[in-house]
């Protein structure tokens, strides 16, 4: 039986990070410390069926307070550091990119820096135990071939955890920037880090301004469907629930200066993913406008869009065990139906900081 550990989740609140939380405490014996400065996309609601436990502890603190971050590293003295904090829209990037560097690169600065602190002052017995794991994306290694472009018998590489990084986004660059100060601290300071590069997630608790959820509330209220150019970027849509699993496997068992890259086996252009969420909705909440899919509606493709990403997770499988539970199919259809049964979740989010304005495409 493994032995429970004090793990430290930065960005708990937020959408894959309180996936992480829940599954920990419902599924682990580790305890739990939520860092989440709550920001408009951190949530503490994602987590009212565990806060509760006593296992689970909250501090609302941003990971550029380096004092603050040292206070709960050394009251709570973690074994292991999960930093999932980050800024993640891609649009509100292009908008606004200060606020990304800020987080993704100075926040992940102070942490490691304070982690860096707190491993220097442990016992050897506690430094054998200890790890940071960075949580990252697959959009630092910038886009793939596309199938229109490689044509019918061309060959379509993956994302393998040695491909060359080339972000083409604020956001994947501000992520990137990360990414190599985890593993810089790891060779220079000897600081012990892994790194987990990630395909789009979705599933319940997903904040409304990105595809998915925009496009099942959108449709539920009748609005049009905004979709950027054809919608024929294509995206490895990874459940949330077995990105939480990947995570929890990555944090205890995978080794040392290792990247895992993670992904659900699911390649779908967008517009076949807009077209799903219609065709389950017009299923099992059908409209007297008719189908949802007279809603959708094509806009100017926005500036650097990546045209295809996919994850080869081959490593993380064969390595660590680790393999996605859900399908596309069986995925999508539990994510829409979990919108359906939690009205008061998603109406709170769109009464506060969030008013729709921004385009969810991913």
């Amino acid at each position: 039986m493994t032995t429970a550990k004090t793990i430290v989740v930065t960005g708990g609140a937020g959408f894959i990070g309180s996936a992480v939380v829940r599954h920990l405490i419902n599924d682990t014996e580790h305890r739990v410390v939520n860092l989440d400065k709550l920001t408009y996309a951190g949530n503490l609601e994602s987590l009212k069926d565990v806060d509760s436990d006593a296992r689970y502890h909250f501090e609302q603190v941003d990971i550029c307070d380096g004092p603050a971050v040292k206070r709960v590293l050394d009251t709570y003295q973690p074994d292991i550091i999960m930093h999932l904090a980050a800024e993640s829209h891609v649009d509100r990037s292009i908008d606004g990119p200060g606020e990304f560097i800020q987080t993704n690169v100075v926040g992940t600065y102070v942490l490691l820096e304070q982690a860096r602190a707190y491993y220097a002052a442990l016992s050897d017995s506690k430094k054998a135990g200890f790890r940071f794991h960075h949580i990252s994306t697959d959009e630092v290694y910038g886009d793939l071939p596309h199938p229109d472009d490689v044509g019918s018998d061309g060959e379509l590489p993956l994302f393998t955890e040695t491909t060359a990084y080339e972000p083409s986004s604020p956001y994947s660059a501000s992520k990137a920037a990360s990414d190599h100060l985890v593993r810089a601290w790891l060779r220079t300071f000897k600081l012990p880090t892994v790194v987990t590069n990630c395909s789009n997630n979705y599933g319940p608790y997903h904040f409304p301004e990105k595809l998915i959820p925009l496009m099942i509330l959108n449709a539920l209220a009748g609005k049009p469907l905004p979709v950027y150019g054809k919608g024929n970027q294509i995206r490895d849509w990874l459940y949330v629930e077995d990105h939480a699993r990947a995570l929890v496997v990555v944090a205890t068992t995978g080794k040392i200066g290792e990247t895992y890259n993670i992904g659900g086996h699911n390649e779908k252009q967008n517009i076949d993913v807009v077209h799903t969420i219609c065709d389950i909705l017009d299923e099992v909440k059908p409209s007297e406008q008719g189908s949802y899919r007279a809603l959708i509606t094509t806009v100017a493709d926005r500036p650097g869009h990546d045209m295809r990403y996919a994850i080869d997770a081959s490593k993380i499988e064969s390595e660590l065990g680790w393999t996605p539970q859900e399908t596309f199919e069986s995925g999508i259809r539990k994510t829409v139906l979990w919108y359906l049964q939690n009205t008061s979740w998603w109406q709170a989010v769109l009464d506060g900081s969030y008013q729709g304005e921004r385009l969810g495409n991913a």
